[in-house]
């Protein structure tokens, strides 16, 4: 089966424009897109998807992917056996990377109910991961201080404690040097004071500690963290 008869699901928890990316996804993909909101726990929120939907495989786009005009599920290929998901590329609004953070998902919905444990919970999918070439979106998390400030936060803490997904030393060091850089647009250096921080919490020994790493998980903690550390308030209904 092509991408044109499979099921996606929008995934989303509190990102501020969630709802016009939704409506956008649908638009997109000529098709309703169902969605699951405001879900505590990554691996519950996955795991949930996965009995939202009725084909053997499934789009999967977070609340903050802002999709392509261009995107065309009807040209999308099935995933080979073996494969579990495929990941297309997006581009980092702040600092213009291009790689597959936040890029839209095609997921096997047998392995999505069987993944194993990992930070990165997808990188825990029973399967090869695939990683398309093409770009298929923006991930659009610069929608305020806080949200730009976790991503950077959380992806500069993984980056730093190895990636799970296999990414060679470089490509890792390249991509922290651009977090930790550069910012641009209304939150970017928001997202560059998280990425900084992210490093920092995971070279202070975290990331040989997976109860302690686990947290970068945790929305509750993320907001006790950003609050204590900024004293900005945090945006509506994140409390």
């Amino acid at each position: 089966m092509t991408g044109a008869g499979l099921d996606a699901v929008f995934l989303s928890f509190d990102e501020p424009l969630a709802s016009v990316l939704h409506a956008r996804t649908e638009r997109v993909l000529g098709r309703p897109v169902k969605r699951l909101h405001g879900v505590h726990g990554m691996r519950r929120a996955y795991g949930l998807c996965a009995r939202l939907v009725d084909t053997e495989a499934f789009f999967l786009g977070d609340g903050d992917f802002e999709i392509d005009e261009h995107f065309d599920p009807a040209a999308v290929a099935p995933l080979a056996e073996g494969v579990a998901m495929r990941v297309w590329q997006a581009v980092n609004p702040v600092n213009g990377l291009t790689y597959g953070y936040g890029g839209m998902k095609l997921i096997r919905t047998a392995a999505l109910l069987e993944m194993g444990e990992a930070f990165d919970v997808l990188a825990a999918l029973p399967g090869k991961v695939e990683f398309a070439k093409a770009v298929a979106g923006i991930t659009r998390f610069d929608q305020s201080p806080f949200h730009a400030w976790k991503a950077g936060f959380r992806e500069c803490a993984m980056l730093t404690r190895g990636c799970e997904y296999g990414t060679a030393p470089a490509d890792a060091h390249f991509r922290i040097a651009s977090w930790t850089d550069r910012g641009q647009g209304p939150y970017g250096e928001w997202a560059v004071l998280g990425a900084r921080e992210g490093v920092s919490f995971a070279d202070a020994g975290h990331r040989a500690e997976p109860a302690g790493f686990d947290l970068i998980n945790d929305p509750a903690w993320l907001h006790r963290r950003f609050h204590q550390a900024h004293g900005t308030a945090l945006p509506a209904g994140t409390r």
